[in-house]
């Protein structure tokens, strides 16, 4: 099978994304929000890598600026996200579009009801994404306006239909007729959610965002999602971003866990490393925050910082205890742990180190 993929096509351990000291802010009514403060992150080729935080941390901002599909008023002032050794953020848009997103790059939304158009069948609707994205169109075909009014070749239709019930097949979805005949409402949130894992790895991508795909599921049917996706994600070695609020499902899923907290990364580690020798006091105190038993329930104490008229320096230190006068002045240097475990703090909880 032919593919599209190129020089970004890495060997398993090798970076294939890699973001450089982001900053994103937006521009509102009442001021301006910086909304990622010079965050860093890498994925390495075939790894699952969690990301998580707090609702408003920054989270979904970081995806869409690798996806390059951040709102109008928002304003990328420095950094870098290099995908296969290329600056996504210095690509043409055109190439971007056409090459990148939803090809090489593709999404698992939160809300799969929301992604599909409730009045066509499913399966006209996948065959439109091929038509667009399938991994056998080659760079460029059907650009422009002209293009968007071109007839999907023949030879290509087929193929990608084939393609199609194969990978629902691997999602457990029957690939008939009356599955592609359906319409989305009659499809269940689990089922709509394998045909979004589907979408997203149909074009063969090497990364795949996954934005809290399992929120809006019960706990059995977020199980078996979770399985799938991870399963599906090792056998084809793609990676994947899952970012989420939910340590107990970045636990089952993931490889890596990156922490961040009101636009910045606090944290990286393996994830048995993280979930039991935490050093970052927000670390800590999240962590603490979960139900076990026998233990009552901590609380991570104080407010969310501000993205407008954001805290300086680090921005936990207005609820950390151990915050000193440069944790006000100054963010904390990456420092490494060993074993691919690192912390920006000055004052890391050694103490946490078996938990």
């Amino acid at each position: 099978m032919s593919s599209t993929h190129g020089s970004d096509v890495a060997t398993p351990g090798d970076n294939l994304l890699e973001v450089d000291s982001l900053f994103v802010s937006f521009i509102t009514g009442a001021g301006v929000a910086k909304v990622l403060d010079g965050v860093n992150l890498t994925i390495r080729a075939g790894e699952i890598l969690g990301l998580v935080g707090e609702s408003g941390c920054g989270k979904t901002t970081l995806a869409n600026a690798i996806l390059g599909i951040l709102a109008a008023n928002a304003r990328h002032e420095m950094g870098s996200i290099r995908f296969g050794g290329e600056d996504l953020l210095a690509m043409p848009r055109s190439r971007m579009e056409d090459e990148v997103r939803g090809r090489r790059i593709t999404f698992i939304p939160q809300d799969p009801y929301g992604s599909f158009n409730p009045l066509f069948t499913v399966g006209a609707q996948t065959l439109e994404v091929m038509k667009w994205k399938s991994p056998q169109r080659a760079p460029g075909e059907g650009r422009g306006i002209a293009g968007f009014f071109s007839r999907y070749p023949r030879a290509r239709r087929r193929t990608d239909a084939e393609a199609i019930g194969q990978m629902l097949r691997a999602v457990q979805l029957p690939a008939s007729a009356a599955v592609a005949g359906k319409l989305p409402h009659e499809f269940s949130g689990g089922q709509r959610q394998r045909l979004m894992i589907a979408l997203a790895l149909l074009p063969q991508p090497r990364l795949v965002i996954a934005d809290e795909p399992t929120t809006a599921l019960d706990v059995t049917i977020q199980a078996q999602i979770l399985k799938l996706l991870k399963q599906l994600a090792k056998r084809r070695g793609i990676s994947v971003l899952f970012t989420t609020h939910d340590l107990g499902t970045a636990y089952e899923i993931c490889e890596r866990i990156t922490v961040m907290y009101a636009g910045q990364e606090v944290e990286t580690a393996p994830v048995d490393d993280f979930f039991r020798r935490p050093h970052h006091p927000y670390t800590v105190r999240l962590l603490d925050s979960l139900p076990r038993p026998g233990r009552q329930l901590r609380e991570v104490g104080g407010e969310i910082a501000r993205l407008i008229d954001a805290p300086a320096g680090c921005r936990f230190h207005p609820r950390c205890a151990r915050a000193t006068d440069i944790c006000r002045r100054q963010r904390p240097p990456v420092t490494s742990l060993g074993g691919g475990h690192e912390v920006r703090c000055y004052h890391p909880i050694v103490e946490a180190a078996s938990r």
